[in-house]
């Protein structure tokens, strides 16, 4: 089946056509500052690969996600730099939903019930919420006769335990607003660990952390293939360190601050979210590349920033491992899981009491590889594999089994 896998965000949307039979991406690309002056003052922009081979950008008007659907249509089936016939060979259409609020706890066929359910949604995810509705109405503008599925990040995270999303506040503030723990990054810790349970030959009874680390960060405690906990919560702001966010801190530190700096609500939500972590320590960069050249040049709050991000990691390991009683696998996953063997080392060292063991040489090797690598030594008890994530593949798979079900039907 092809589906086209949609990411909107307010000014931008990614997308990448999957042949689900065959695993291969036909086509992807992004559409850029939809709605906002773009290259050569044009209001829009679109980088389009296809078959890894074309490369395409132009400057192209994009007055809104509708609009950028159609452009997104126009080259897929374009003559030249097009990979399909017509529109007609578009099956399916998959969206990345950040939040499914409790709403929501598996992928579901969009109709007008799901689309007014996800509007309550928005108060959950206001950042995000917003673009995928947008991106939702201009896929269902251009493609009205095709099928659309949204797939959540929250989904993985349902088989959470009430004692691990429930938060120590009054119950009836669960019950009148749904504040607990949803969990995010969950197509990507689905995909990891459902790759690790292949390696280690079994799902019942495995025992995995996942690490899933790039400018936000989050990770999972996934056992019998199920998530049991995870960092991130009500929103993606707790848990560890990330880029701009500050993750978990004393929660009186909020109220602190606010009345010292006069912050309003909002003006501190802000601030939590994109003027901490990395950046706010390092005072240098929220990517973790700038900050690893700033450590070689000497810089110790560079140091600091990731070696918070890396204790931070560890001590979630070790609270995993003692939640499932046991530990089989680590996976490091996501731009700096993948990408970063410094962070990787700084993580794993120190962690014989576990039976963590990694090769240094291995690890330090394992960059932009295609395929799970393990850096785990051969006597280490618990296997430490670097595995690329796949966000799209989980979105286009459980598109295209919602479609087919619904073709059976």
């Amino acid at each position: 089946m092809n589906v086209l896998v949609v990411n909107a965000g307010s000014s931008s949307l990614k997308y990448q056509l999957f042949d689900t039979n065959t695993n291969i991406v036909k086509a992807k690309g992004l559409c850029e500052y939809i709605g906002s002056g773009g290259t050569a003052g044009t209001e829009g922009n679109i980088k389009h690969k296809v078959n890894g081979k074309i490369n395409l950008e132009r400057a192209i008007p994009m007055p809104n996600h509708a609009v950028a659907t159609g452009i997104v249509v126009e080259m897929l089936t374009h003559h030249e730099f097009g990979c399909i016939k017509n529109m007609d060979e578009i099956e399916a259409v998959g969206h990345r939903i950040v939040h499914g609020g409790s709403y929501f706890s598996d992928s579901v066929l969009v109709n007008d019930d799901v689309v007014a359910k996800l509007e309550k949604c928005i108060d959950f995810a206001p950042l995000h919420t917003p673009p995928h509705l947008m991106g939702i109405r201009g896929c269902m503008e251009v493609m009205p006769d095709t099928p659309q599925v949204l797939v959540f990040d929250t989904g993985f995270h349902k088989s959470i335990p009430e004692e691990a999303y429930i938060y120590p506040i009054p119950y009836k503030y669960y019950e009148k607003y749904q504040i607990r723990r949803y969990g995010f990054h969950g197509t990507s810790h689905k995909y990891v660990s459902q790759e690790m349970c292949k390696i280690l030959g079994r799902t019942e009874g495995t025992k995995i952390v996942t690490c899933h680390m790039g400018n936000g960060s989050s990770v999972a405690a996934v056992k019998d293939g199920k998530g049991i906990d995870t960092s991130m919560g009500f929103t993606p702001l707790e848990g560890v360190s990330m880029g701009t966010r500050s993750g978990s801190i004393d929660p009186a530190i909020v109220t602190f601050i606010m009345k010292k700096e006069n912050f309003t609500p909002q003006r501190m939500d802000e601030f939590m979210n994109k003027e901490c972590g990395l950046l706010g320590v390092s005072e240098v960069s929220n990517d973790s590349r700038d900050l690893e050249k700033a450590i070689k040049e000497g810089n110790p709050k560079a140091l600091l920033a990731m070696n918070i991000l890396a204790y931070q990691i560890k001590k979630y390991i070790g609270a995993y491992s003692a939640a499932m009683n046991g530990l089989d696998a680590v996976v490091f996953t996501a731009g700096i899981g993948e990408n970063n063997y410094l962070i990787r080392e700084r993580i794993c060292r120190d962690m014989d009491y576990l039976g963590i063991k990694i090769d240094e040489k291995i690890n330090e090797k394992t960059l932009l590889l295609p395929n799970a690598v393990e850096i785990s030594t051969g006597d280490s008890k618990v296997k430490v594999y670097v595995i690329p994530t796949n966000e799209e593949l989980v979105i286009a798979y459980d598109t295209a089994d919602i479609v087919n079900n619904l073709i059976k039907m």
